[in-house]
């Protein structure tokens, strides 16, 4: 084997997804076709809920100081993530390409192979293993690995390689977006419906500000680069009436609403991971999260059936959770969609969704679908509210110092947080500490307020942060849920 996992594409999800797996000790090449990282924005900034991913990998403090903002929308409508609770907001004005350099330093720290420069050609899977054909600078050449995932974006070689269905529907109209520099806008954070479509404005630092707009039935266009900048202050300026034609245009691109998902994230030993395996109308930046947080999910159990502790039942798990959180998500899109650009026909919509945003309820529901914080796995039966969710950050005192839950799950492992001091529960879980850490902890929470944890005396966390186990609350016994999730005790 050249290796024991081969990873296609090194955007953030293939980044995510090889340092995930090298984490867990697992021996692993990313492969790209680009020479170099191509330094374009993208996307800005991140969810709270990849920004909470990225702290339990000890990769926050790596962006340096972040604008964060609770300001989000849904389809236009406006919406406060405060309403969350909670400290953490979503992290603005940070650049894909940012994200990347921070991955791509990490990943190397933990020693991937890292080959640019090498194209994805075809691959051939025996039920063993993958062949994966490559041309590289040396010319064409067959690399041999257990698995190979494909994070190699919407038009991925990989997943039409491999033979996966991928249905949807064709983009019915073209967005643009464009970083320019040399004019001064007013921000428009929350996307702006206009007579004939849609805009938005955000300041990128540096004197740049990215404008998106999309002109209601605008058909998209089949195109061999990137719009003329001449095309997109044109269309602005019938859209809002300012010129931006003077402007010194950074980046320029063009982008639909094709919406379309894989029937299966899994054939076989070839998986798919980020947009490689969902492609949609990219509101509220939602989908780079996602692809980052499909790495997260299946990283760890990945390399656990690599290592023999977990049967290979628990990669079948990636599918079952992930594909329904990109269902959901290509559902939300398309609504958004419509919200955005729709018609007058949409407009007693529009106003229904917003009145109904104004009561408590319904904007946490809303805010929690676009900030990516109401993913449940179904983790067994119980009571407790917490169980399948991922836990947020909890400050904890460990061995007489502070810690936090995020602290505890950078290693990648599994965690018993041992709330009771109690004995007999390390005692039960002892057979499976080569890959669950027990900690015994007290919670660090202000008396006047209730945290996430009060009632508990002790939680299992599996290696991306969702709760497997909490007693009480939980129908499954301890070593029912430490064998579904971790394998056999030893």
């Amino acid at each position: 084997m050249d290796a024991s996992v081969i990873v296609v594409g090194a955007g953030p999800a293939g980044l995510m997804l090889a340092g995930e797996l090298r984490l867990a000790g697992t021996d692993v090449m990313l492969l790209e076709r680009l020479p170099r990282r191509t330094g374009e924005s993208r996307g800005i900034g991140f969810t709270p809920r990849t920004r909470e991913v990225f702290d339990q990998r000890g990769l926050l403090s790596r962006f340096g100081e972040l604008e964060t903002s609770g300001q989000g929308h849904f389809g236009g409508i406006p919406l406060d993530f405060a309403v969350l609770g909670g400290g953490d907001l979503a992290a603005r004005s940070v650049p894909q390409s940012a994200t990347e350099a921070v991955l791509e330093t990490w990943v190397r720290e933990l020693g991937v192979d890292v080959r640019r420069d090498h194209e994805f050609v075809g691959l051939t899977d025996d039920g063993d293993g993958v062949d994966v054909q490559v041309r590289g600078p040396a010319g064409e050449s067959v690399l041999r690995t257990r698995y190979l995932i494909g994070c190699d974006g919407g038009r991925s070689a990989v997943r039409k390689a491999a033979g996966f269905d991928f249905p949807g529907t064709e983009a019915t109209t073209e967005l643009f977006l464009a970083d320019i520099r040399g004019v001064e806008l007013e921000p428009r954070m929350v996307a702006d419906r206009v007579t004939d479509g849609m805009v938005m404005v955000g300041r990128l630092g540096d004197g740049i500000h990215r404008v998106i707009v999309g002109e209601r039935g605008a058909p998209p266009r089949r195109r061999n680069g990137p719009p003329p900048f001449a095309e997109v202050a044109d269309t602005w300026k019938r859209l809002t009436g300012i010129d931006i034609s003077t402007a010194e245009p950074v980046w320029v691109s063009a982008f639909g609403d094709a919406t379309r998902q894989a029937t299966e994230y899994r054939r076989g030993r070839v998986l798919l991971a980020g947009d490689s395996a969902h492609i949609h109308l990219p509101a509220g930046g939602q989908g780079m999260n996602t692809g980052i947080q499909d790495s997260v999910n299946l990283g760890w159990k990945l390399a656990s059936v690599l290592r023999g502790t977990a049967p290979p039942a628990l990669l079948d798990t990636y599918h079952s959770e992930r594909h329904e959180v990109g269902r959901r998500l290509l559902a939300n899109t398309r609504a958004q969609s419509l919200l955005l650009l729709g018609g007058e026909e949409v407009q007693p919509l529009r106003e229904t969704l917003a009145e109904l945003a104004r009561y408590d309820q319904a904007a946490r529901h809303l805010a929690a679908k676009a900030a990516g914080l109401d993913i449940r796995y179904d983790v067994g039966g119980g009571t407790h509210p917490l169980l399948g969710l991922r836990l947020p950050r909890v400050d904890l005192h460990h061995r007489g110092r502070p810690t936090s839950t995020a602290e505890l799950l950078r290693p990648g492992r599994g965690v018993l947080l041992d709330l009771d001091d109690s004995t007999a529960l390390r005692n039960r879980a002892e057979p499976w500490r080569d890959r669950v850490d027990l900690v015994t902890a007290e919670a660090r929470e202000a008396a006047t307020q209730a945290g996430p944890l009060d009632g508990a005396y002790a939680v299992l966390l599996r290696p991306d942060g969702h709760v497997a186990w909490i007693a009480p609350g939980s129908h499954h016994d301890l070593p029912m849920a430490l064998e579904r999730w971790f394998g056999p005790g030893r």
